[in-house]
């Protein structure tokens, strides 16, 4: 217990660092000018084709599933006739 103990101690004395070790590039700089210049694209494009591409496709899965429910709601709308 005693062994358990100090080695508790031990990892709480260490200094916690977030820092890492390896030395990135800044690039917030070149990500700041790409989405402040003034090109008519919105901001939620900016970032490239993928933007683009992932944008599309939730439009198109977004008006599927809408032509979907208004026709569920048609057909729940005018039930069949029990004879």
């Amino acid at each position: 217990v005693l062994q358990n103990f100090l080695a508790l101690h031990q990892i709480t004395k260490r200094t916690i660092s977030t820092a890492s070790g390896r030395q990135f590039e800044n690039t917030v700089p070149k990500k700041q000018k790409r989405f402040q210049e003034d090109n008519r694209i919105p901001v939620h494009l900016k970032s490239g084709i993928a933007d683009a591409l992932l944008y599309r496709a939730t439009m198109i899965l977004i008006v599927g599933r809408m032509a979907y429910a208004i026709y569920e709601l048609a057909v729940a709308s005018f039930p069949k006739k029990q004879d």
